[in-house]
């Protein structure tokens, strides 16, 4: 009976959260999308790395996050035969293999850039891309984070297209207050398996889920974390249902 009223309210808040995606998931179409992101963790040298296996796991779309001087030449001199198109702003950058349209930096407040958008023009319609790196956020130091996220939202929530994906670190968990400005806004679905898809740090005690996916408009059918790099980040894989045209 101790027990009874904290286990109840933990189920209250994370029950719909931890039901397995693969349950509910919708059925593939014949026209999709799938898209990586992965905090590749700078002074590793592995971006490249990273960037190839999330190539060989099936990605059409590869973003990454902390990239520190030359990661983003190297990742691009690696991917340049199958993903000839790429942009790349501060930490942030995007590389597909579908032409990316309108790419632009996103300040977001922060006082230089490391967050993007851009448009992914795939053979079945447009897609809005936004990656993001939040910045860090301690127990009394989120002020840069907490700005970032709301500027987030606040793009977002003006933004006209239909179909939109955010991903990247957004260094918030999914009960953080900051976060919940963008993900009212938009939705993120849960993992295959079930369970909160820790991403952070990458170890057997993985205890936070840092890195997101986030969708409006856009029929998920996988949504996974996986393995890539040396990073102590998880990367997030997701396959997306592409609009019709």
């Amino acid at each position: 009976m101790v027990l009874l009223v904290p286990t109840l309210t933990w189920l209250f808040i994370f029950g719909p959260a931890i039901v397995p995606l693969s349950w509910s998931a919708p059925q593939r179409s014949a026209h999709t999308m799938v898209l990586s992101s992965q905090n590749i963790k700078a002074g590793t040298g592995a971006a490249a790395q990273s960037a190839l296996e999330l190539a060989a796991g099936g990605s059409d779309v590869i973003a990454l996050q902390e990239l520190d001087a030359g990661s983003a030449q190297r990742v691009t001199a690696a991917l340049e035969e199958r993903y000839p198109h790429h942009f790349v702003v501060g930490t942030v950058g995007v590389w597909s293999k579908y032409p990316l349209m309108n790419s632009q930096p996103l300040e977001l407040g922060l006082g230089w850039k490391r967050a993007l958008s851009t448009d992914v023009d795939t053979d079945s319609g447009r897609v809005r891309l936004y990656v993001i790196h939040a910045a860090s956020a301690r127990p009394n130091d989120h002020v840069d984070r907490d700005e970032m996220l709301a500027q987030l939202a606040a793009a977002v929530r003006t933004d006209p297209h239909e179909n939109m994906v955010a991903v990247g670190d957004f260094n918030a968990t999914s009960t953080d207050r900051a976060f919940k400005k963008i993900s009212t806004i938009l939705e993120e679905p849960n993992q295959d398996g079930g369970l909160l898809g820790f991403t952070w740090p990458r170890s057997p005690f993985t205890m936070m889920r840092l890195d997101h996916v986030l969708v409006r408009g856009l029929e998920v059918t996988s949504n996974t974390n996986v393995e890539a790099g040396i990073s102590d980040h998880f990367a997030v894989r997701a396959e997306l249902n592409l609009p019709g045209k």
